[in-house]
């Protein structure tokens, strides 16, 4: 592994309990980490004692991956840090076409280390949602046409996929969520199932289970994830409260209720 200067990692979803083994070796290992403002807060102090860190705030993901590429293309070990995985709507393709656009791409090995997804956590708080098929949108049309995004969104609710929704509303992009319930709601059953995800495992989490027409936009942000059921997605009375199951098919193969299953 010496040969490689440059790792893109996947804190998941924040807590360090969920940081995988494999990314805080990669951190371990680093010699400069580099990353949004926000998610190098959530980074262990120890993770970041001795090492050169390097921030950008917000929409300054171009430069921050440059600096990245920068500083292990001078023989530093360096970490690029992303929150979820960084393979999904995070930096590691982006750090790949830069390497194009700048021409290196041969010159560095890079290497993408996995992390947990904000989808994956999200699921967990709210039960059993993506046992089945599911797809993933997000609603951020800053670097996609809503067009594009909603002919998509149109899609997947028509072939009857469970919908995780990425990046529901800003405090400026407020319509987009509005006209993603609006077509949910022409498409869904209005007691379809749906799950709200907060600040999943950090500080201030919210969990919410309710029919998709008992949703209020308002109550939605940047730091939401939504989970809309699919036709068989039901409501299941939990210990800690309401929950969210899609079901594989057992129960149509299978009596669940003989204990070896046959």
């Amino acid at each position: 592994m010496d040969d490689i200067f440059l790792r893109v990692v996947g804190l998941g979803p924040g807590d360090e309990m969920l940081l995988t083994p494999q990314a805080r070796t990669a951190l371990e290992q680093a010699e400069v980490v580099a990353g949004y403002s926000g998610y190098m807060d959530m980074l262990p102090p120890e993770l970041k004692e001795g090492r050169v860190c390097i921030s950008t705030g917000m929409m300054g993901e171009v430069e921050r991956c440059r600096q990245a590429i920068d500083s292990a293309l001078s023989g530093k070990r360096t970490a690029l840090v992303c929150s979820g995985d960084p393979g999904i709507y995070a930096l590691a393709a982006l750090v790949l076409e830069l390497l194009e656009a700048m021409g290196v791409e041969d010159r560095l090995d890079v290497e993408i280390v996995p992390g947990i997804p904000a989808l994956c956590a999200a699921a967990a708080l709210l039960g059993a949602p993506l046992t089945h098929d599911f797809a993933c949108v997000s609603l951020s049309d800053l670097l996609t046409p809503w067009t594009l995004i909603r002919k998509r969104l149109k899609a997947a609710l028509e072939a009857d996929f469970v919908m995780v929704v990425y990046n529901p509303r800003s405090r400026r992009r407020t319509g987009q969520l509005e006209e993603a319930l609006s077509l949910a709601l022409s498409l869904r059953e209005p007691g379809t199932p749906v799950g709200l995800v907060r600040q999943a495992f950090r500080t201030g989490q919210q969990v919410r289970v309710m029919r998709l027409d008992e949703l209020n936009p308002a109550e939605v942000d940047m730091l939401s994830i939504l989970i809309i059921g699919n036709t068989s997605t039901r409501m299941q009375t939990g210990g800690k409260g309401m929950r969210m199951l899609t079901p594989r098919g057992y129960a149509e193969k299978y009596s669940l209720k003989d204990a070896d299953g046959e």
